[in-house]
């Protein structure tokens, strides 16, 4: 997978936090209803670590799995984890990229917040598919589902707006259809001003495979609840469960 994230690393933290604000409630709370002794929690797109913080709160005896391609992120991610006692105890940080990343032989959780749209459908039917044979009977898959639910046209949005030392940062973000069915091309640009001054911009484009939550179950092969309501445009935090967890003579091995 493309290492969407290092071009940007350096702004991410900016992002992270409202990420963390806006669906680390629902995530939590997806994460206390399971039981004691469940097994790892895998985190598939780390990031910075922000979510991996709301992770082991939640579940502050099983062990974590943080996995992160970039290596600009995965930097910030291992200082965060090391410098908390709380976290470098139990947090494994690794290269990983979904969908061929590899998992322990059971998982009691999986995470996977701001990835699923950066995978084409036979990709993401592979990561459902892995995720599903190591899941632990009760074991929960929980998701975020990013902003447009189906392509359209997004006008430049000023979506980020900071203010670090005497510097002023700015996100801008705009979509359209990508051409394909459920793909949109997102362009973004960072804006860094100092006081009415364009100091830098810093440009990048992704593109983004849209998934409504029950379009979503289908592709998994699991039972989809979606536990925030969110309205098109925002954050919507789904949790993906099996009412059996099929047991497999190849588990363990990776494929």
């Amino acid at each position: 997978m493309r290492d969407y994230y290092s071009p940007m690393a350096e702004f991410y933290e900016l992002v992270a936090r409202r990420q963390a604000a806006a669906s680390g409630p629902p995530l939590a709370a997806a994460l206390r209803a399971l039981p004691a002794g469940i097994g790892p929690v895998v985190e598939i797109g780390a990031g910075t670590g922000r979510l991996t913080e709301v992770i082991a709160a939640a579940l502050p005896t099983e062990p974590i799995v943080a996995a992160e391609p970039s290596a600009a992120m995965r930097a910030i991610l291992t200082s965060r984890v090391a410098a908390r006692p709380e976290l470098r105890g139990r947090v494994t940080v690794v290269d990983g990229a979904a969908p061929k990343l590899a998992l322990p032989p059971r998982i009691g959780a999986a995470v996977v917040f701001g990835v699923a749209g950066h995978l084409p459908g036979p990709d993401r039917t592979t990561l459902w598919r892995r995720l599903r044979e190591r899941l632990a009977p009760g074991g929960i898959v929980v998701v975020e589902l990013m902003g447009a639910r189906t392509p359209r046209v997004l006008p430049p949005t000023l979506t980020v707006a900071d203010t670090v030392g005497r510097q002023r940062y700015e996100w801008w973000v705009e979509g359209r259809p990508g051409g394909s069915p459920g793909l949109m091309r997102f362009t973004t640009t960072w804006r860094v001003y100092r006081g009415d001054t364009l100091a830098r911009a810093v440009d990048d484009s992704y593109d983004w495979w849209t998934q409504d939550p029950a379009e979503l179950a289908a592709e998994a092969g699991l039972t989809c609840a979606d536990v925030t309501g969110a309205a098109e445009g925002t954050f919507r935090v789904v949790v993906l469960t099996a009412a059996t967890n099929p047991s497999s003579s190849k588990r363990g091995h990776e494929r």
